[in-house]
């Protein structure tokens, strides 16, 4: 009878060990946590301040999805553990870089309207000091579309879009800044000449 029972404990025990060998359960749970993260970090601005990390999270996310099917819960595990600590370190990354484009932001549009206000200066300076038509016209374009240029940043600011302040004002500050530089060459005064 010993023997008996002791190939009935190994059959129990052999058959204990079959759902560890192929990993268990399927990871609901930490799946259900990562898809959780990934949710926080594209609220945070993950998608569009850390886009490298957060696009990690989801494909881990994929393949843990990939491993369920395969019943691989080991695997999935893992994927779904790696990706909800991407995803909590794309919400980080996204933090500091949405932070640092606003900072950027806040500098476009501030050397954005000063290089109006200058511009706009000059041509009134201009304009008293009797400047040639085509040049005031060329200046009175740069101006206007600088203009446009510093209300659209000012919109995508306010609607936290800090990318879009950077990018749209880069060109149009540099243009203003010129034609201020070239209308205050063009109201100087000549120089008087020596007798």
């Amino acid at each position: 009878m010993l023997p008996a029972r002791r190939g009935a404990l190994g059959l129990l025990l052999a058959l204990s060990l079959v759902p560890a060998a192929c990993g268990g359960d399927p990871p609901d749970k930490e799946m259900k946590d990562a898809e959780r993260a990934i949710e926080v970090a594209r609220t945070a601005g993950a998608d569009r301040y850390a886009r490298g990390e957060f696009a990690e999270a989801e494909a881990s996310l994929k393949r843990a999805a990939a491993a369920v099917t395969e019943r691989d819960y080991r695997q999935a595990l893992n994927f779904a553990l790696d990706s909800r600590e991407r995803a909590q370190n794309a919400a980080k990354e996204a933090a500091d870089n949405k932070a640092a484009a606003r900072a950027d932001a806040e500098r476009a549009l501030t050397d954005g309207a000063g290089a109006l206000e200058l511009a706009t200066a000059r041509l009134k300076a201009a304009e008293k000091a009797r400047v040639s038509p085509r040049m005031l016209s060329e200046a009175r374009r740069t101006i206007a579309a600088g203009e446009t240029a510093v209300q659209k940043a000012r919109a995508a600011f306010e609607q936290g879009d800090y990318p879009a302040v950077s990018e749209g004002l880069g060109k149009d500050t540099a243009g203003l800044r010129a034609v201020a530089r070239d209308l205050e060459a063009a109201a100087a005064p000549p120089p008087r000449r020596r007798r």
